[in-house]
């Protein structure tokens, strides 16, 4: 049976701001990896990893692809829209446009919508989707 992992865990792990808790969930990681446990998360888990990562203790995008994309990537972890996520990291550092609209620009590619309604002018930076004005 597969154990839901909440954002506490991963912060806990990457900041290792209580060493005890690190090293517990270091353990447990390395279980998750060789398929000893089951687990499974949800995006808006991984979406506040990353705002946290990077407005409290102020990581930069290249330092936060590197350490989610591993944890994202474990062999015993589910996660809805994997592929998504590992797309969006991997231009994360790569551009001005905040991590979400990252997010969704991939999800809209994934599912073949070519045409964004939005007042964000960031979707302008990216191809492939059009911005539209209601």
């Amino acid at each position: 049976m597969r154990k839901f992992l909440d954002t506490n865990i991963f912060l806990r792990y990457l900041t290792k701001d209580d060493e005890e808790k690190a090293y517990k969930v270091l353990e447990l990681l390395k279980k998750i990896e060789k398929g000893e446990e089951k687990a499974i998360t949800s995006s808006l888990v991984i979406f506040e990893l990353i705002f946290t990562l990077q407005k409290y203790y102020k990581l930069s995008k290249e330092e936060i692809r590197d350490l989610v994309l591993p944890l994202i990537n474990l062999r015993g972890l589910k996660l809805p829209y994997k592929v998504v996520f590992e797309k969006a990291l991997e231009v994360f550092p790569h551009t001005n446009v905040s991590f979400a609209d990252l997010f969704n620009y991939f999800f809209m590619l994934e599912h073949g919508v070519k045409e964004i309604y939005s007042y964000d002018e960031d979707f302008d930076k990216l191809q492939k989707v059009k911005r539209l004005i209601p």
